[in-house]
């Protein structure tokens, strides 16, 4: 395993990006504020009147990933003010779900569940309802427009609660108001230490009730409790990110000294647990690479003295022990990442080849909310592109 750092890695990673954008994806991880066009974002906040850090779309963008790299998740978090703010108006959740759609197309996506969180964007008075419609409109505007031009993609809603603002039960209710209009299942986001899902229990129960699934962040800003808490109260289908579910995995390596294996290290591999229910039962695991790097969500597994890096990550022990692993993107200008990107790191940092990456898209396709039969078409028609 070696970190993508030369030119000549940087070069053969590009290449395989480019190739990757052409294939099919499945994308479960990707939040609708953290995915703006930069140029958008400058338009819309001279409309509104709002302060950027930076004046062109080009230094934006720019200023966004060094923001990211931050190794703090709630720094991380610090740039959607800015997102957030353009956001306020159902013309502008419209413009901007019509030019999400359009992008992910571009890059290759067919089918994508994206998240955001209806409570952040009432400043100008929308109502909870309204701001669903928004969206709803711009997501079918996009689907419609890569349609037109003969191009796939069916893209579901998954509304946040913000797990600070105590609004779940009231997001819940909203979740359940929209499920035939677009809305898929219900998250909960935000600072994850300190709010655990049992914080919101009856509002789990309230959506169990309603027969609508839920992913639940956990495993990224907090350890082990946290993502056994999202399995026991909040009834997780799958877990955003779930990256440190390997806390709960202890790996010891002895010195190969067997016949069989001279020259190779032995390695015994014990899972908890909370690991062992999460792998046996195949919970999904919403891994997004650079975004946990840049939260600091993978560092407690750094080898190194100068932080993590990507071949630090565990989703390589986690899809090796048989975890369902898919690979996102989590907030695509954040981050300033693709989801073709992000897999062709993947594959150059881990030695994939094109079956593992294909697994990826699988694992995340058996995870969606998506119906039986929508799965089983779009499984055809993913498996014969990559194959």
């Amino acid at each position: 395993m070696t970190d993508t750092s030369s030119a000549e890695a940087r070069s053969a990673v590009a290449a395989l990006e480019e190739q990757l954008r052409q294939l099919p994806k499945v994308s479960l991880h990707d939040h609708l504020d953290g995915s703006l066009r930069p140029a958008t974002i400058v338009e819309l906040a001279a409309e509104v009147g709002h302060d950027l850090p930076a004046s062109t779309p080009e230094e934006l963008e720019e200023w966004f990933v060094a923001a990211s790299t931050s190794g703090s998740l709630e720094t991380y978090l610090e740039g959607f003010a800015h997102t957030t703010a353009v956001m306020q108006s159902a013309e502008s959740l419209t413009r901007i779900a019509r030019e999400y759609v359009e992008d992910l197309a571009a890059d290759g996506v067919v089918y994508s569940e994206v998240r955001w969180a209806p409570e952040q964007h009432q400043h100008g008075g929308l109502s909870l309802d309204d701001t669903v419609a928004a969206v709803q409109r711009g997501l079918e505007e996009g689907m419609d427009a890569v349609s037109e031009k003969d191009g796939f993609i069916l893209v579901g809603q998954l509304v946040s609660a913000m797990r600070h603002s105590d609004r779940a039960d009231e997001i819940v209710e909203l979740a359940l108001r929209h499920r035939d209009r677009g809305v898929v299942g219900f998250d909960i986001a935000g600072p994850e230490a300190g709010f655990p899902p049992s914080r919101f229990a009856g509002a789990f129960t309230e959506l169990a009730r309603g027969m609508m699934p839920a992913t639940v962040h956990a495993g990224e800003g907090d350890g082990v409790e946290s993502i056994r808490d999202a399995l026991i109260s909040g009834r997780a289908q799958r877990l955003g990110h779930g990256v440190r579910i390997a806390e709960d995995i202890s790996v010891t390596a002895n010195d190969g000294d067997s016949a069989e294996s001279p020259a190779e290290d032995v390695y015994e591999v014990e899972l908890g647990p909370v690991a062992r229910w999460v792998r046996d039962r195949q919970i999904h695991l919403e891994i997004s690479p650079t975004s946990n790097l840049q939260t600091g969500a993978v560092a407690g597994f750094a080898e190194g003295d100068d932080g993590a890096v990507l071949s630090d990550h565990p989703l390589d022990m986690l899809y090796q022990l048989g975890f369902s692993v898919g690979i996102n993107t989590d907030n695509r200008l954040v981050s300033g990442v693709t989801l073709s990107g992000e897999l062709a790191r993947v594959a150059s940092t881990f030695a994939y080849e094109l079956a593992e990456l294909a697994d990826f898209q699988i694992n995340a396709l058996e995870a969606s909310f998506l119906g039986y039969e929508e799965r089983e078409a779009l499984s055809g028609m993913i498996l014969e592109a990559w194959q």
